[in-house]
């Protein structure tokens, strides 16, 4: 890499109970280029405190929704561009990954670069679909059923049998015990992240989280596992540490080199009582602990940025066992005239 600055755009700055990872990949970043990167924010809402974090962010502009579309995602890149001259941007959350890679030409062209998975790749392992994937690729995964209406639950009763695990299509996930709360979960997460809603057989055992760069060739960058080791009520990790684990890494290396995954992504695994590696979810991006990685020996997010600017990189063979990440918070004191010009001008 030259000493010139990079430019790198991230979105999902935002830090709520289930928090975004664009904060912990600027970090990850900031650690390998040091002064060399100009890192500019991309948020959705006024309140997301990655924008008022202004040792982390350069300078951030806020971008439309995803239901907004393409062109106005891209019309909007193309005015900061003309600004910052952008060198890669970072995607960060799962519902803006679809406009993002289906501009992905149009914003080359432009000489931004991502590293992102192509939207074959990305439907494939969606929730949706993940029982096709399973059998497709020969990856163990939880049976599961996709339903359009409540009415269809007594069905999932009988297939699934209780408890069962009631999930959005993007986000959350609800364990139900009685057919009456399965029904409360089914409105409640079809009403925030629409339809359909998937129904999947409970499992219990140690729950691990996976960390993959795939470089779009079938190969394994970098991997690396972790066990939560504090969960919160919508289970998310807020600690966790690194693991050896030779079967963990086979996993991983056998979904990257099947699906020859581009990028950054989190295999969400639970490893039951019998000693079975089930596959409950792939979300396709960095976690919200992927700083963990680079504290680790194997910075992902320094990674996934060298290999969108043509770098060749060599795969990581090592990383540190025993290390531990915990999350915590901190009240961050800003001026209301912050608040006000990015709410008014979208830029800050």
């Amino acid at each position: 890499m030259n000493q010139k600055k990079i430019v790198v755009a991230v979105t999902g700055l935002n830090a709520i109970d289930s928090p975004g990872p664009g904060v912990a990949v600027i970090r990850a970043i900031r650690d390998e280029f040091k002064d060399n990167v100009r890192i500019i924010g991309l948020s959705y809402e006024t309140l997301e405190p990655g924008i008022y974090m202004h040792d982390i962010v350069d300078k951030t502009y806020q971008i439309p929704y995803p239901t907004a579309g393409t062109q106005s995602l891209l019309s909007r890149l193309k005015y900061i561009h003309n600004i910052e001259k952008i060198n890669v941007v970072i995607p960060n959350f799962d519902a803006e990954l679809y406009n993002f890679i289906k501009i992905e030409s149009a914003l080359r062209d432009l000489g931004i670069q991502s590293f992102l998975p192509s939207l074959e790749q990305l439907e494939s392992r969606d929730k949706i679909n993940l029982s096709a994937f399973g059998k497709k690729h020969n990856l163990l995964v939880p049976d599961e059923k996709v339903i359009y209406s409540v009415n269809d639950l007594p069905s999932c009763e009988e297939d699934l049998n209780f408890p069962l695990v009631i999930k959005g299509k993007f986000y959350d996930a609800i364990i139900a015990h009685t057919l009456e709360q399965a029904q409360k979960a089914f409105y409640k997460l079809s009403a925030k992240w629409g339809l359909p809603i998937i129904v999947q057989q409970f499992l219990t055992g140690t729950e691990i989280n996976i960390a993959v760069l795939g470089d779009g060739n079938g190969n394994a960058t970098s991997i690396v596992p972790m066990r939560k080791l504090y969960i919160t009520d919508k289970g998310k990790a807020w600690a966790g540490i690194t693991l050896e684990d030779e079967n963990l890494l086979a996993i991983a290396k056998s979904f990257t080199n099947s699906t020859n995954w581009k990028g950054g992504c989190e295999l969400e695994i639970m490893r039951t009582v019998d000693n079975k590696l089930y596959i409950m979810e792939i979300n396709p991006r960095f976690p919200a602990w992927i700083y963990l990685t680079a504290g680790a020996g194997q910075n992902q997010p320094a990674s996934l940025v060298k290999m969108a600017m043509g770098e060749k990189l060599i795969p990581f063979e090592n990383y540190t066992i025993g290390k531990l990440f915990i999350r915590y918070a901190w009240d961050l004191i800003t001026d209301v005239q912050e608040f006000q010009k990015i709410s008014a001008l979208g830029e800050l």
